[in-house]
């Protein structure tokens, strides 16, 4: 392989900038770019230890004092022979040494090739390399977590017990039919079973997490829906923690979906106000209210607000739902989950019971809430009610599936893997399951990298930032 070299810290001002070299001719590169106080050559440098000395631009003109370190093959990221130049955060600067870098005989390096190195060299599987992006685009300690256990092996290690297994139970197989002279012991038919059910135990448990690990990592789509006037724009902008929304005391004021994202009770909502549930005949206002359904049938949970001070009845003294609050409340009921959110409760001025949630909602809320945008009360209650419904903590951190395609993968071996069970079960002779027991692993395969394809590996590193 060649020498590839890139800016690891970005392309603004910092405090300091990494740059990063790695490949065959690290030290030799390294040699004419950097010149160390203690007048040793680079390759004489003790390894992982940072040394000082002059940066040198293309003209071997001193351009920053800095600082740089070692990581000889195979103890490396990359597992190749690496090494780091930190120096002042100038973008000019580091561009200036980047630049004598390619004179001294490195090439620019692409998106994500340091970890796509590291892949090839054996240092990561690629569900690691995976999580190192996940770990850099994580917006929420949570994710953060789960992406690190996942980066130190967590879900490679969940999956190589089944992969072993199955690669046992074929290679005994083989054995007994390629040496049918060698006193090879055949397996059971009930230790056959018990393998594939263990198997199919672990991968479904896996799958299981499929759910909350999209949500972990991209956030929940989160709907904020309601009639006119009822409070919507004021909670999403009390959430996020500045005006995001426009908010008057005219209704319709939100015409179209506006979406922030934030973090309640530690879980990431990617909010969408939508505009206010009421017949109308605005043509834009109709559109919005068009546009309201379609993201509330996308979502993933949806805050149903009514407005606190149209809740009491003059008349008899009680609480009760509008006509258009009950059709805000049906589609907030179509969602997966939901919250009532009662509205305004420092206008309330004498404390209103929230109305009893009609019957013919087959979906209940799970929580019902009274908060006020403007004081802030009650926003606590909202965000432990969020972080009820989607817990962060819970499962084993790294074993959660984030990504489509592992999801994909660990679909298709539970099935080859099924597959093979119900063969069994059928009275079928072991020999048949050998296509299945192949079809999981090559599946298992493409998941840690072991049989994953040319494109599909070039389609994940894509995702990665130069430098990385």
């Amino acid at each position: 392989m060649d020498t590839i070299a890139a800016i690891a810290t970005g392309k603004v001002p910092t405090a300091i900038g990494v740059i990063r070299v790695s490949g065959p001719g690290t030290d030799a590169v390294l040699n004419r770019v950097f010149c160390p106080k203690c007048r040793k050559i680079v390759s004489e440098l003790e390894p992982r230890k940072l040394f000082l000395g002059d940066l040198l631009d293309a003209q071997g003109r001193v351009l920053d004092s800095g600082m740089a370190v070692r990581f000889p093959a195979p103890g490396s990221y990359t597992g190749e022979d690496s090494a780091e130049l930190h120096c002042h955060g100038s973008p000019v600067a580091m561009g200036e040494i980047l630049s004598a870098l390619f004179a001294a005989g490195a090439r620019q390096a692409r998106a994500g090739e340091f970890t796509k190195r590291a892949f090839l060299n054996g240092k990561l599987d690629l569900t690691q390399a995976e999580a190192v992006i996940d770990l850099i685009d994580a917006e929420t300690p949570a994710a953060a977590r789960n992406a690190a256990a996942q980066l130190d092996g967590a879900l490679g290690r969940a999956l190589s017990g089944v992969y072993d297994a199955l690669t046992a139970m074929a290679s005994q197989f083989y054995a007994v039919v390629d040496y049918p002279d060698e006193d090879i012991e055949d397996l059971e038919l009930d230790e056959i079973k018990s393998s594939l059910r263990q198997s199919d135990e672990v991968l479904t448990r896996l799958l299981a997490t499929c759910g909350r690990g999209r949500l972990l990592k991209s956030g929940v789509r989160t709907a904020i829906v309601g009639r006119p006037n009822a409070g919507k724009s004021s909670l999403l902008n009390a959430l996020a923690g500045f005006d995001r929304c426009l908010v008057t005391d005219v209704p319709g004021t939100t015409r179209d979906t506006v979406e922030e994202s934030v973090l309640c009770g530690g879980v990431l909502l990617r909010l969408i106000d939508t505009a206010g549930i009421r017949d109308t005949e605005d043509r834009v206002e109709k559109l919005g209210v068009e546009r309201s359904k379609v993201a509330l049938k996308s979502a993933d949970l949806a805050l149903a607000v009514v407005d606190g001070t149209a809740l009491v009845n003059a008349a008899a003294g009680f609480a009760v739902f509008s006509p258009e609050d009950y059709t805000a409340l049906e589609l907030a009921a179509a969602c997966p989950h939901w919250i009532l959110v009662v509205s305004k409760s420092d206008l309330m001025g004498v404390s209103v019971p929230i109305p009893k949630i009609p019957p013919a909602l087959a979906n209940p809320p799970a929580a019902s809430v009274c908060v006020s945008s403007a004081t802030g009360e009650g926003l606590d209650v909202l965000e432990n009610a969020v972080a009820a419904l989607f817990p962060t903590d819970a499962g084993n951190p790294g074993e959660l599936l984030t990504d489509p395609r592992q999801t994909d993968a660990v679909s298709r071996a539970r099935d080859a893997i099924r597959r093979g069970l119900n063969a069994l079960e059928s009275g079928l002779t072991p020999d048949v399951i050998l296509t299945d027991t192949e079809e999981a692993m090559n599946a298992l395969g493409e998941l840690t990298g072991r049989t994953a394809r040319e494109d599909i590996v070039s389609a994940i590193f894509s995702r990665f930032c130069v430098g990385k």
